[in-house]
């Protein structure tokens, strides 16, 4: 069938126009490879084989167009592909030609992941080395890059989380809170270890006045059902709850 014009579309892609009044999208790459421009004719006895080496090719180009928005890993990559219900063959011949190309790389996912992670987030090397096993990167690699979150840097955020949780929590204390910041930066993805040595050197606020204040508040609140020694006994073990004991 003859082909009667070709319009040029975006991402490499032209619009044939046959004498049939059919149109068919191609990529630049399939036509030059059918020789379609060359016989300016269009073999519907291959027909099948045109349309099948295009797709690959739109499997190739949608997976360098989501590369080129942001970073991912492999697996990041091919659970996209595959979500797009792409031929799983058509996927791994994409993955593979990137792989080659060097467009996708695991390591530079991962040096580029841990770094926006420590820019942008709260979250410890725990976290940051889970999240990247989700997303499919080899213990080995995370390892490596991982190194980078030194514990010079890790301090400064675990201070600020601390700092936040103190400022937020001024009804608690001692045991209570400290469990609290503890369980709370385990969760971010820090050592206990780290967490220990930096909450050592802060300052929790003046206990007895914390005591005093929340006594005070518990007191005119649950005067007004309880008196004598079961409102002291109610009193306390409030406080209790709250990491706090205070006496007269």
């Amino acid at each position: 069938m003859k082909i009667l014009k070709y319009k040029k579309k975006k991402n490499g892609q032209y619009e044939l126009q046959l004498e049939s009044g059919e149109n068919f999208v191609l990529y630049e790459e399939v036509i030059l490879k059918f020789e379609l421009l060359l016989k300016k004719d269009f073999p519907f006895d291959e027909k099948e084989s045109i349309l099948l080496c295009n797709q690959e090719y739109d499997v190739y180009y949608v997976a360098l167009k989501s590369l080129k928005s942001r970073f991912r890993s492999v697996k990041d990559l091919r659970d996209l592909l595959l979500k797009k219900e792409y031929p799983q063959e058509y996927v791994e011949k994409a993955i593979d030609k990137l792989l080659k190309q060097g467009y996708l790389n695991d390591t530079s996912f991962t040096k580029a992941f841990i770094n926006e992670q420590m820019i942008t987030t709260s979250k410890g090397p725990k976290k940051i080395e889970k999240e990247l096993l989700d997303r499919g990167v080899s213990s080995d690699i995370i390892f490596n890059e991982i190194s980078v979150f030194t514990k010079d840097k890790q301090i400064p955020k675990i201070e600020k989380v601390a700092n936040r949780l103190i400022k937020s929590n001024r009804s608690r204390g001692g045991i209570v809170l400290r469990k609290k910041i503890i369980h709370d930066l385990q969760m971010l993805g820090y050592e206990y270890s780290l967490i220990d040595e930096v909450l050592s050197s802060l300052d929790f606020g003046d206990m007895k006045e914390i005591q005093k204040r929340e006594y005070e508040k518990l007191f005119r609140k649950l005067s007004r059902k309880y008196s004598g020694r079961e409102l002291e006994y109610k009193i306390k073990e409030k406080l209790y709850q709250k990491g706090l004991y205070y006496e007269d």
